[in-house]
């Protein structure tokens, strides 16, 4: 598993959000095909070819979006939300196996960022970025394969710059 450093320009999304309990995240899934459907809605997409779900956890709870990157965040759909993340710092890797590795994966990441003395800059936003031909996750047995970006906080040492 290639585990590396990387600085993301700064991105504008529109999108659909959720907020529940992590008891709750087996809703996620279906905010990809409900994304599909409306994607058409958002207008200055970048890039038709995926979607990014930026979000954040915290004790109990999580925010989740999908969303497509736009140029421009001039007009949100009803029920969507658009917004900047800003350039920053990430550990980013690649998830590609089972849905049902995807929190090895994570717990993988959280193990080399320990190892290499990184920290997670709790204070922004983490990344998930799919192709757009998926429609729902089925977090059982489907294979999946994914980006994930874990926000770090500022290092003078960054390996590969990446926009979209």
């Amino acid at each position: 598993m290639d585990i590396r450093v990387i600085e993301r320009e700064e991105m504008k999304v529109v999108g659909i959000p959720w907020n529940g309990t992590y008891a709750q995240m087996d809703q996620i899934p279906f905010l990809f095909a409900r994304m599909k459907q409306r994607s058409d809605e958002v207008l200055f997409q970048r890039n038709q070819n995926i979607f990014i779900a930026p979000f954040h956890g915290r004790e109990t709870e999580l925010t989740y979006y999908v969303t497509v990157p736009v140029e421009e965040i001039t007009y949100i759909p009803e029920g969507m939300t658009g917004f900047t993340i800003p350039e920053k710092n990430y550990v980013f890797c690649t998830h590609n196996g089972m849905a049902a590795e995807i929190e090895h994966t994570y717990q993988r990441i959280e193990a080399w960022m320990e190892e290499y003395g990184y920290e997670q800059d709790n204070q922004a936003l983490s990344l998930e970025v799919y192709n757009s031909n998926i429609n729902e996750i089925d977090f059982s047995d489907e294979l999946i394969k994914f980006e994930i970006y874990i926000p770090v906080k500022k290092y003078s040492k960054i390996q590969y710059k990446y926009n979209f």
